[in-house]
């Protein structure tokens, strides 16, 4: 029934107090939002109230007298039969939702709920049906199962990348790892092809490492990053942002490399770069496409987690195969280490034997003269070659410690050969090798170090001499090319291996088969050299055709490099007090708590003339100093009761004290034991072993003095 108006076929009242019941009626349904209308069991519409019209769109003139079907959709027909022949059966229809159409075409989705009409004898005359517009509650319940659907598919895509994650960190290689990324990658994104590009920090170029779908026309292409670089991935590095490329022929940004990628068979891209945890650049990686795309937001969130799991996975590989090398580089260094020390032992072992033989043949009472000075001259060399031993293994320790400072000045090449062909010149003749010397005609002069300069050179011409067998050709070559001066050393002995190349001039290195040569030596030559030149700010490289096959080492050094700081810490020269005259011997103390050393020393230094008195401790030196009154006291620095240093504090602070001269002798040689001895009062630091020489040389300039 209808507020508003009634049916021209009005249902028949028996009792008259009905009309108050349908008044109070239509007034309940003229007020409701609802659809309510009614109808005859065959469909016919009776009533039509105002939200029916609001509802569906026609006015109650429009819709009473038409079949309910105006409203309902095609496919919805056989659902109206169904309801209405349960309103014949005397059922009611509650809270069924279908689907009805509006005036104007729309679909909108209701809730139906169904009664039947009875007359007063209870006869069912027609249907009364409540229809409630529920599009809002449909919307929010389809808002909802959409959340869910894609809280699930969000769910499975994190399973999957956390199942992808797993698989990464499961790899055993670096290599296994960055293909395991690339197969990830390419799924996340539904890509088509994709590579992987590992940073070098040191060349600051981007190095394929993985790839997929490529054709190597693509990529053998180099690419550079550098800070100022306008390359996209160097921009991209830089910034840490991704790249999306979702059309290649529309990008403007991509122009420059448009060809290579139509080449390669791509029309759009997305990078990430690779950055570590701290945020360094470490790589890039990659995906392309073959049709113009554009990932989604879910996929790019995806992508941009395992592209930080990537990142780490990374960068634990490159630190776990620097771990690797350093380990492995400690364990060859050790073992070097350990073939050194064997070695040491061996070449300071064999200069002891002729010495013994030496002093034996001079103990024999039947020697002749020549046997006497022979077995002088075999102490003497051997004694030289120790000392050259030790004093190489000082020089590379001070240069490895960055404590040897170079004496620059002035130099003349030909004063420098000279010096260095003459320290080699025994070795040389030893084996009987040829020399061959080609200089420049016109003078060179540099700033350096000449003994040090000569010290590279000497260690080259004895290394050629060591390695060729005997009756050998060496030859020493120099030459000036622009602003550097070229010194080469080469020889036709055996040659270096190419597997030795590498290591050349690392310290304790040395090939192979030297060892059964008798002048192996410590295999710390060619690093002093490299360490030697590099100070002059040069560069020393070595060549060779393989074993057999000789060698050659070349010498780079600059011409006209400034001097360096002059040597800290070394004193003038001390005088004798007393005015002695030249000549005369002086007074000497000798103070060493190796009585041999002591006693020899002191032997030489009476058959120079001088007058001497020997100390075996510390305090009994200070005794006899002070009584002896000495011109110089050669004082070793340990001492079993107090050392050198404290000794000589001890003669400076007396008042006779001040004009002796102290020299030190003693096997610590570094900088800052030359300082510490110098701040104690040591007028001289002399590093045993000394040659009998330089401390009478020294002698004799204070004598003269």
């Amino acid at each position: 029934m209808d507020a508003g108006k009634v049916s021209s076929d009005p249902v028949s009242v028996d009792e008259p107090d009905y009309s108050i019941q349908i008044a109070l009626l239509a007034a309940i349904v003229a007020s409701s939002d609802d659809a309510i209308v009614s109808k005859t069991l065959e469909g016919r519409i009776l009533s039509w109230n105002a939200g029916a019209e609001r509802i569906f769109g026609y006015t109650a003139a429009e819709a009473i007298g038409q079949p309910i079907t105006i409203i309902i959709p095609p496919e919805h027909l056989a659902e109206e039969k169904r309801i209405l022949d349960q309103v014949r059966h005397g059922n009611r229809v509650d809270h069924f939702d279908t689907m009805r159409v509006t005036k104007d075409g729309r679909r909108i989705p209701i809730s139906l709920t169904v009664s039947p009409v009875r007359n007063s004898r209870g006869v069912i005359i027609g249907a009364s049906k409540v229809a409630r517009d529920i599009s809002e509650r449909k919307f929010a319940e389809q808002i909802l199962l959409e959340s869910e659907r894609r809280l699930a598919a969000e769910a499975v895509a994190l399973a999957r990348l956390n199942e992808l994650s797993t698989r990464l960190w499961r790899t055993r290689s670096l290599n296994e790892g960055l293909d395991e990324i690339l197969t990830a990658v390419i799924e996340l994104l539904g890509s088509d092809k994709g590579n992987i590009q590992l940073l070098d920090p040191e060349s600051s170029r981007l190095t394929l490492r993985a790839q997929r779908g490529f054709g190597p026309q693509f990529l053998e292409l180099p690419r550079e990053v550098c800070a100022a670089d306008d390359f996209l991935w160097a921009k991209a590095l830089r910034s840490g942002q991704r790249i999306i490329i979702e059309d290649i022929e529309t990008d403007d940004s991509y122009a420059p490399y448009r060809a290579d990628a139509r080449a390669a068979g791509h029309r759009s891209l997305v990078a990430n770069p690779l950055l570590s945890a701290d945020g360094e650049p470490i790589g890039m990686v990659a995906a392309h496409f073959r049709s113009i795309h554009r990932p989604s937001e879910q996929e790019l969130r995806r992508f941009d987690l395992y592209v930080r799991q990537a990142g780490d996975f990374i960068q634990r590989c490159k630190l776990e195969q620097v771990l690797r090398r350093s380990e492995a580089a400690l364990r060859d260094a050790d073992r070097r280490k350990d073939e050194f020390l064997a070695l040491l032992a061996h070449e300071l072992r064999n200069p002891l034997a002729p010495i013994r033989y030496a002093l034996a043949v001079n103990k024999k009472g039947g020697r002749t003269p020549e046997q006497r000075n022979e077995a002088e001259e075999v102490i003497e060399r051997q004694v030289a070659h120790m000392s050259r031993l030790l004093d190489d293994l000082l020089d590379v320790s001070r240069v490895t410690r960055s404590r040897l400072e170079l004496k620059k000045s002035p130099t003349e090449l030909t004063a420098v050969v000279a010096s260095a062909v003459e320290t080699a010149r025994p070795m040389l003749d030893a084996k009987h090798h040829t020399l061959s010397v080609d200089l420049p005609t016109h003078a060179v002069r540099f700033e350096a170090d000449l003994v040090r300069v000569a010290q590279v050179l000497s260690n080259l011409l004895i290394n050629a001499a060591k390695y060729t067998d005997p009756g050998g050709q060496i030859r020493l070559r120099a030459a000036q090319e622009g602003k550097e001066l070229l010194i080469s050393v080469g020889d036709n002995g055996i040659g270096i291996a190419a597997d030795m190349m590498p290591r050349l001039f690392t310290i304790f290195s040395q090939a192979e088969d030297v060892l059964g040569r008798a002048e192996g030596g410590l295999g710390i030559g060619l690093s002093l050299v490299r360490g030697l030149v590099t100070l002059h700010g040069g560069s020393v490289e070595a060549r060779s055709d393989g074993p057999g096959r000789g060698s050659e080492f070349i010498v780079r050094l600059p011409i006209g490099a400034p001097a360096a700081a002059a040597q800290i810490g070394a004193p003038a020269q001390g005088t004798v007090p007393g005015g002695s005259a030249a000549g005369a011997g002086l007074k000497i103390l000798v103070v060493d708590d190796n009585r041999d050393a002591a006693d020899t020393c002191a032997t030489l230094l009476e058959l120079s003339g001088h007058h001497v008195q020997i100390a075996y401790t510390g305090r009994n030196a200070l005794e006899l100093a002070e009584t002896f009154r000495p011109h110089a006291l050669l004082l070793d620095i340990g001492l079993p009761d107090f050392d050198g240093y404290q000794l000589a504090k001890k003669i400076r602070a007396a008042p006779w004290g001040g004009s002796i001269v102290l020299i030190a002798l003693t096997g610590w040689g570094q900088e800052a034991d030359r300082r510490r001895a110098f701040d104690a009062g040591f007028d001289h630091h002399l590093t045993k072993p000394i040659a009998p020489e330089t401390v009478e040389s020294l002698l004799q300039s204070l004598n003269s003095a």
